[in-house]
């Protein structure tokens, strides 16, 4: 494992923001990962593990280590009548994970399909589209403790996945870095219509052509129709999280916005941020090379040579905007560091 001294960040973030790592290293295994961080332990140097680098925001240079999980691999360690269990690295590309699994008629995870990151960031947040979470077929997984250096597998329930939420941005936060994550996926398809974007999108198919793989077509060519490509436009999709509110908070709200946008929660209502947003009159704002898409006012984006702390004012502007006119605190889904 080759650990490189002052490499630039700006192709490791889909940002593309230019910032400096003192330390960096891609880990293409469990050994690798282990030398990384006895690296840092020697060192005393503070680290970030980063995937594809598709929520993360930088603001200044980095002191310590970055390390790139890179560790790959997909298997199929079990099956049963209903079920297919599939193992996958955590370095394997999210959106390739869904079609390897859709192209070995493993079913359940076509509405996540184009979601930017790794199989092993995915659990972290619980990661939700289309109606779909993956708390809904994730089976188990296995983490590294980073204080022992042990492997140990987690059930499902002891990761505590909520909305955009788990174990692992709570309790357990720097504790453990997850390696692999187990599936337990169909063997029948069971097409979730649920959400309307996508319902309507395949209104005109009958209902024996809706498949997984055109659910997983039509979710893609909806990201694709409403967020900008990280590749030619540097974002990280959507910026903040969807604010849950109390029933008689939106209820109030909703006599004086009579068209917010808003969806029944256990605990209220989630509100969506991008109406917030653009009801705010920031959804098309741009300064310099930092503004707000035009198509959609939850992502915010980097038009050519925006600094990460450009980006991250823009946010705090925009918090404050959406405090001010609706008394609701804006949160933060990219990580800021």
């Amino acid at each position: 494992m080759l650990i490189q001294e002052n490499v630039n960040l700006k192709k490791f973030n889909t940002f593309h923001i230019s910032t400096l790592a003192k330390y960096f290293c891609e880990v293409l295994s469990v050994e690798d990962l282990l030398e990384a961080l006895a690296f840092c332990q020697e060192k005393n140097l503070p680290f970030i593990l980063i995937g594809q680098g598709s929520n993360l925001l930088f603001r200044q240079n980095y002191t310590g280590l970055i390390i790139e999980l890179n560790i790959k691999g997909i298997e199929l360690v079990k099956t049963t009548t209903e079920h297919f269990y599939v193992k996958a690295q955590c370095g394997e590309n999210w959106h390739s994970f869904v079609q390897y699994c859709l192209g070995h008629g493993y079913y359940g995870l076509e509405n996540l399909s184009l979601i930017p990151g790794t199989v092993g960031a995915a659990p972290v947040q619980n990661i939700g589209a289309y109606g779909v979470e993956i708390s809904e077929f994730l089976h188990e997984l296995e983490a590294l403790e980073i204080s022992s250096g042990k492997l140990l597998t987690f059930s499902k329930d002891e990761c505590q996945l909520s909305y955009r939420h788990s174990i692992f941005k709570a309790d357990w936060k720097d504790r453990f870095v997850i390696t692999n994550v187990t599936f337990k996926l169909l063997k029948t398809a069971q097409p979730n219509l649920s959400y309307p974007a996508l319902r309507d999108a395949l209104k005109d198919l009958a209902e024996d052509k809706v498949d997984p793989q055109t659910i997983s077509n039509a979710v893609c060519n909806i990201r694709m129709s409403k967020l900008p490509d990280p590749a030619s436009l540097g974002n990280a999709g959507s910026f903040f999280w969807n604010p849950i509110i109390p029933a008689e908070k939106f209820l109030s709200l909703q006599q004086i916005y009579p068209d917010i946008v808003a969806y029944p929660h256990e605990e209220g209502y989630k509100l969506a941020a991008a109406w917030l947003i653009d009801k705010a009159g920031w959804k098309g704002y741009r300064e310099g090379d930092v503004g707000v898409h035009k198509e959609h006012a939850l992502v915010l984006v980097n038009f050519g040579e925006a600094t990460g702390k450009e980006l991250y004012d823009l946010s705090v502007r925009i918090q404050q905007s959406v405090l001010e006119i609706f008394g609701i605190k804006l949160h933060p889904e990219v990580r800021i560091i």
